[in-house]
């Protein structure tokens, strides 16, 4: 008898390892697709994370929404992940996300509790957890670092023991559950602010207080430090040298890392391989996602849709969204050093109705599924507490609008070996025209389509237009849009009917300086041609400078055109910054060398571009014409900054 009781306590503590490490210790689930391409991704190994982020969960299901499988039966929606491949949940701590009255925040609600229920679900499916305490009572991002309500008075010390004892009780209730916690995180997205503190000894002695508190309770955790914006320079570099400097004791520096916003792999790569290898830490991405539709479904809009200023590497499809993810993956395995996971953002947060707004915002209220609630305002007034609403994300989630599983989420099954089935055109580019407005349109007989593989090949289009609607274009400047059909798909051409511009590599979009002449006279810190879509006015490339010294930023940029006939031209050329302080900036016009025109050009703030106009340069025969813009800031202490971008040089005669 006490053989076959030892046997039974044998198996049950094997069996309880086995849930404890999820899914880390085993090979991965079979997961097949018929029409998912999936390029394998080398060198994965089975102890790597991919994650997923599903915080709303309990809200969602609070508020009526269901789950469900491939083969359409509702199922729990950890059960789904976990068959799909998914090895961690991660879940977001808010310290207290309700009022005095027990109405939530929204955003989920997620508590400890919340935390502690969801944690359970992961571990009892095979998969880890990973904690990621905001020490906020709502969102904290790099726009907001809030101190909890019950923290707000206190100086840093106390807060510090606060967080301590607070991080201490949350990670026993977890413990006590028998929930399997991975790794945790020490604030969410802390770029230079945390807990309502921003200078960095403030910062250091929190993360040090959390950080002594997962050592004590799960040494056995990895502990995080979670930043944003990996596109901005320096900025990691310089995160990761004051945690070395201050001795935070940590195991891995995490990114934010959305396509849309966050420039290109080979930036993140190389700013997180620096750290790595630098620090000796384990890297990893700690916030992915990308859209499959522009389409909103819950009707409260979305933080992408068809009119976001983004950059757009995918099209918006199920494949689009499969691939921009097993990229980012690729890209943390075999381009980055000490890379360990990578996370997917609120992949189930989808609509709780699809029937009306009111409807929808009755449940957000009272169970919190939507990012906001009205009760917010009492925390956040200035943000939440004015536009409360749904999902801002339900066209990033891997289930529609009705909780079916898409395909897409079978990426994370079928990395490891691939998945190559016969490509097929899975989008059709958008294709644009600059046209003269005394030119002729010339509509391509073909137009680049995006495979499922990824690749670009070129299909047959056939536009939906008639002669005299073209015709209709000429003479008038303006932006026209036609529609086609290319494959059975939509094929969209834009065609932009301009005055001709004379200006070689007029919006930088060759990447660099082509055409024009950069004369420095200063010595600023960063004076380039960037390319990130949501500073440029348009396209994707611009002229930008950066410096911190006073006085540091001085020089001109200018272009001498080729060929120009005798006759009348007006110039223009457009500028956006700020922290510039007293500044010297015009736009200027040369002929053979002297100075006849200029017109002054200010800067006020992000995304406020200010365009230097002369109207009227008169060209004579055999001379040389030379257009520019100079810019002079003293600088307010913050680094002058800017970013240059569309001159244009049109014939007025």
């Amino acid at each position: 008898m006490k053989k076959t009781i030892s046997l039974i306590l044998m198996i049950t503590m094997i069996a309880s390892v086995m849930v404890s490490c999820g899914n880390s210790e085993n090979k991965r689930p079979a997961v097949a697709s018929e029409s998912l391409y999936v390029s394998a991704v080398e060198n994965l190994s089975d102890d790597f994370i991919l994650g997923i982020d599903v915080s709303s969960v309990l809200a969602e299901e609070a508020s009526g929404v269901r789950y469900y499988g491939f083969d359409g039966e509702e199922k729990d929606l950890f059960a789904i992940l976990a068959e799909s491949g998914v090895t961690d949940i991660r879940v977001r701590v808010w310290n207290d996300p309700f009022d005095a009255n027990g109405n939530g925040y929204g955003g989920g609600n997620c508590d400890m509790e919340a935390a502690v229920e969801i944690g359970k679900r992961a571990t009892a499916n095979g998969m880890g957890l990973i904690v990621d305490f905001h020490y906020s009572d709502f969102w904290a991002d790099p726009g907001k670092q809030m101190v909890p309500k019950a923290w707000k008075n206190m100086g840093i010390e106390e807060k510090s023991a606060a967080l301590y004892e607070y991080t201490k009780d949350s990670l026993n209730q977890l413990k006590e559950a028998g929930v399997s916690v991975r790794m945790v995180s020490l604030g969410n997205e802390t770029n230079g602010a945390m807990c309502g503190e921003k200078k960095w000894f403030g910062i250091q002695s929190l993360m040090s207080a959390g950080s002594k508190a997962v050592r004590e309770v799960l040494p056995d955790a990895l502990i995080a430090v979670h930043f944003a914006n990996p596109e901005k320079s320096g900025s990691y570099a310089d995160y990761a040298w004051r945690l070395d400097y201050y001795s935070v004791d940590y195991d891995v520096f995490a990114s934010s890392y959305y396509p849309y916003w966050h420039g290109t792999l080979e930036n993140l790569s190389q700013v997180l391989s620096e750290v790595a290898e630098t620090y000796q830490k384990k890297v990893m991405v700690m916030e992915t996602s990308y859209a499959f539709t522009a389409e909103d479904t819950d009707f409260s809009g979305n933080t992408i849709s068809a009119g976001s200023a983004i950059t757009k590497d995918y099209p918006f499809t199920v494949q689009g969204q499969a691939n921009a993810f097993r990229n980012v993956v690729d890209t943390i395995v075999n381009h980055t050093t000490n890379g360990i996971g990578v996370v997917y953002w609120e992949g189930a947060w989808i609509t709780v109705g699809t029937e009306s707004y009111e409807k929808n915002a009755e449940l957000w209220e009272k169970n919190g599924s939507g990012w906001a609630s009205s009760f917010a305002a009492e925390y956040d007034p200035d943000d939440a507490g004015k536009y409360y609403g749904g999902s801002a994300v339900d066209n990033q989630a891997f289930f529609d609008a009705e909780g079916h599983a898409l395909e897409s989420l079978k990426v994370f099954g079928l990395m490891k070996n691939g998945n190559a089935v016969e490509p097929v055109a899975d989008a059709v580019m958008d294709t644009d025209l600059t046209v003269d407005l005394n030119g002729k349109i010339e509509l391509p007989a073909a137009v680049d389509a995006v495979f499922t593989d990824d690749s670009k090949q070129q299909i047959p289009v056939v536009w939906k237009v008639t002669d005299a609607e073209l015709q209709n274009m000429y003479g008038k400047a303006g932006v026209y849009e036609i529609e086609g059909e290319a494959g059975d798909m939509k094929a969209v051409c834009r065609i932009r009917m301009i005055e001709f511009n004379f200006l070689q590599n007029d919006s930088f979009e060759t990447a660099d300086l082509t055409g024009w002449v950069l004369n420095e006279t200063g010595h600023a810190d960063e004076l380039y041609v960037e390319d990130k879509q949501t500073d440029s006015l348009s396209g994707s490339f611009h002229m930008h400078f950066w410096s911190a010294a006073e006085n540091s930023v001085e020089f001109s940029l200018e272009q001498t055109p080729q060929d120009l006939t005798p006759g009348d031209y007006k110039f223009g050329i457009s500028i956006m910054g700020g922290d510039c302080g007293e500044t010297e900036i015009y736009a200027y016009a040369k002929i053979n060398g002297e100075t006849v025109a200029t017109a002054p050009m200010k800067v006020t703030g992000y995304n406020e571009w200010d365009t230097g106009r002369i109207d009227r340069i008169t060209v004579s025969e055999g001379d040389r014409l030379t257009v520019g813009i100079f810019v002079k800031c003293a600088g307010e202490g913050n680094g002058a900054w800017g970013k240059i971008d569309d001159a244009t040089l049109n014939s007025i005669s």
